[in-house]
């Protein structure tokens, strides 16, 4: 069974430096890091100390609100320092790679288990984290019954890995996943894929819903295909995880071992030789790049360029990231930049700017705004990209003078801070929308429940 979802509003950002379709195999990183902050509204509470020795797979800490939920270290080795902020706020673990011994969980045949024991064994091997809910953008309660869940595996941002390509020979550990995520729901397991991809690994899975997308960015956000499919209600959840955390719950159930290595993009026009590159999470960034790339004037991106976050080749790959992103550092200004006509940039609009000339055209862009923050200005711009059916700026407001009634009739339970970075990119007044709805749905989830 399979639909069609086809999406009109949007922007595709087509940028230099896509990743060629080759795969290199990268040997363990030195170091290896976990931040917290990955893990949105998650108090740590740890397990080990610092000289620790640990396995793969094995709890460094747990959730102070729930110790069910587990967060393994991706490598075996020693964990060398606990990193401490602001009033002792914890910013990383560093770990000390000394190979990949594996702790092992026992191999499970996902047919022969109940509901309940497949939860018991995620939450056990450090896997629940790769689940998220909707509402609010975190990760999932165990105690909840989704009423569905949603994987989309059509990523649309910027030089996005092709989940076709990086997926390749993992259909045995998807489609055990699949299995194991439809027993824990009450209704149905729905896969998003291009509709012009035959190639998709997840055309021929049983236990899910297929659908096929096409449009702009954001098709591939899995709020957009939510709202299309099975739509938020207040009192519902619903649980989202990526293909690529599929693959490391799969591989769980089949050879009892926590593996989270991805298939990672290496993209951007910084990058001497954009490519595909086999890591485990958590890798210092600097042993991903390489000398691959360019070492002045360049911004590396963890993610993507509109959800990313900035990081040094000192620091480490985001735990959930399966893309790094490398273009130019925006320093420098022009001199009445606006008063001129423009070629080289992207924009929604006609005036001064002729990017709409040539749609295929791809860009170097930089990472400077051209602006300064501001006060909201009423354009009508965010509605052509924002495809749901809400009011991005009314909403935007809602958050930021926290009305929790305008929230709630605004459709606030339908979005994650992802479905704003569009918006926030073509925004006269450089508002920082992802930060503000961000702020909105922590305010829903203390108030709210």
């Amino acid at each position: 069974m399979s639909n069609d979802i086809r999406i009109r509003k949007g922007l595709d950002i087509r940028l230099e430096g896509e990743a060629d379709k080759a795969i290199k195999q990268l040997p363990l990183a030195k170091t290896y890091g976990i931040k917290p902050d990955d893990f949105h509204r998650i108090i740590p509470k740890f397990i080990v100390r610092e000289g620790s020795e640990v396995k793969a797979g094995e709890a460094l800490f747990h959730s102070k609100s729930d110790e069910r939920i587990l967060f393994p270290s991706p490598v075996s080795g020693k964990v060398t320092e606990i990193v401490r902020g602001e009033r002792r706020r914890i910013l990383e673990i560093r770990i000390e790679a000394n190979g990949q011994e594996f702790k092992d969980f026992g191999k499970k045949n996902v047919q022969e288990l109940s509901a309940e024991q497949i939860k018991e064994h995620l939450l056990a091997s450090g896997c629940w984290p790769f689940i998220k809910q909707r509402p609010y953008d975190v990760i999932a309660n165990p105690d909840d019954k989704p009423k569905a869940i949603f994987v989309s595996a059509c990523k649309t941002n910027p030089l996005a890995p092709d989940y076709d390509y990086a997926l390749k020979g993992k259909e045995v550990q998807l489609q055990v996943a699949l299995s194991a995520l439809a027993k824990l729901t009450t209704g149905k397991v729905h896969v998003s894929v291009f509709k012009d991809s035959s190639l998709s690994p997840f055309r021929n899975f049983k236990d899910i819903v297929l659908h096929n997308v096409s449009g702009p960015h954001p098709a591939g956000n899995v709020s957009t295909q939510i709202a299309k499919i099975d739509p938020i209600n207040k009192g519902e959840v619903v649980w989202v995880v990526t293909p690529q955390d599929l693959v490391v719950i799969g591989e769980l159930f089949l050879s009892g071992h926590f593996n989270i290595t991805r298939t990672l993009a290496l993209t951007g026009s910084c990058v001497e030789k954009p490519q595909y590159v086999s890591v485990v999470a958590g890798a210092q960034v600097s042993s991903v790049v390489n000398g691959n790339v360019k070492s002045s004037g360049t911004r590396v991106i963890s993610g993507d360029v509109l959800t990313g976050k900035k990081v040094s080749e000192d620091g480490f790959l985001g735990y959930y990231d399966d893309q790094v992103t490398a273009i130019p550092e925006g320093d420098d200004y022009e001199f009445f930049g606006w008063n001129k006509p423009v070629f080289n940039k992207i924009s929604t609009t006609r005036a001064m700017t002729f990017s709409w000339l040539n749609p295929k055209k791809k860009y170097n862009l930089n990472t400077n705004t051209n602006g300064e923050h501001r006060a909201f200005v009423m354009t009508g711009m965010y509605e052509e990209v924002f495809p749901l059916d809400i009011y991005p700026m009314q909403l935007l407001k809602a958050c930021l003078y926290k009305d929790l009634d305008e929230l709630e009739n605004l459709g606030a339970y339908e979005v994650a801070p992802e479905d704003f970075a569009l918006t926030e990119f073509v925004c006269v007044s450089k508002q920082p929308h992802q930060k503000i709805i961000r702020e909105g749905l922590d305010l829903m989830m203390q108030e709210l429940g």
